[in-house]
Formats: structure tokens, C-alpha cells, sequence
């Protein structure tokens, strides 16, 4: 049995991954990962993801440059969730620009952006 076969994939072959900042402890984002992008994440070294929304492999930092290294890699007690640990580079995780992407924080009933934008997205993505 391989070591993928142990994850419990949902029904349409995906498995939710955490990126955590490996040094801070800092949740960074969530992404879906298939067979084939957590096998090539552990084989390259670096997190690849897969992208519903564009029905592909999505390497972290194709576009932004900001890579996310693999430093390790877990599996929840249930089977069904990756933690990635990693190495930020550039120190921007999301595509708005910021360090992460839990930058919204419910204050008073409202959700309010507490975390500052690092880069300008269209500095980024062009």
C-alpha cells in the first residue's frame, strides 16, 4: 500500500491542505490537493496544489514567484487533512497581496481586513 492510499480522498479525488508558516506557526491559506499534486509537492519539494477553478495543477508561485518549500508534511488523525509546513518566499501567501489569507476578522457582526496588504496584486499578477 502506498502512502497515498492511506489519505481519505472525498468522492471527487481531493484532500483539503494547510500551508503553515514552518518558522512562525502561522496559518497561511487552504487549498485542495489531488493524488497527483501531493505526490509531485513530496517529489519537488515544493507545494503544488490543484485548482478547482481551473481543473489543473497549480504550482504555489507559478505566476508570483512566491514559492511555498516543503519542510514537512502531516496527516490529521482522521486521515482527510494535509498540513504542509513550509518556507514562505517572498513572505506573501495570497493572491490580495498579504502575508496570509486570514485577513478578514469578525468584529461587532462585520468582517473587517486587520491584515495589511504587503504588495499590490497588480504588482504581482501581470
Amino acid at each position: 500500500m502506498s502512502w497515498l492510499d492511506e489519505i481519505k480522498w472525498t468522492d471527487d479525488g481531493l484532500v483539503p491542505a494547510i500551508a503553515q508558516d514552518a518558522e512562525t506557526g502561522t496559518i497561511l491559506m487552504l487549498a485542495w490537493m489531488n493524488r497527483e499534486s501531493l505526490a509531485l509537492s513530496h517529489k519537488e519539494g515544493r507545494a503544488i496544489y490543484w485548482s478547482r477553478s481551473r481543473n489543473k495543477l497549480w504550482r504555489k508561485g507559478e505566476e508570483s514567484g512566491h514559492v511555498q518549500l516543503l519542510k514537512d508534511i502531516r496527516l490529521d488523525c482522521d486521515n482527510d487533512v494535509i498540513l504542509l509546513k513550509v518556507e514562505q518566499k517572498g513572505g506573501i501567501a495570497c493572491h490580495t497581496g498579504r502575508h496570509n489569507c486570514f485577513f478578514k476578522q469578525l468584529q461587532d457582526g462585520q468582517w473587517l481586513e486587520v491584515e495589511p496588504v504587503i504588495k499590490d496584486p497588480n504588482e504581482i499578477y501581470k
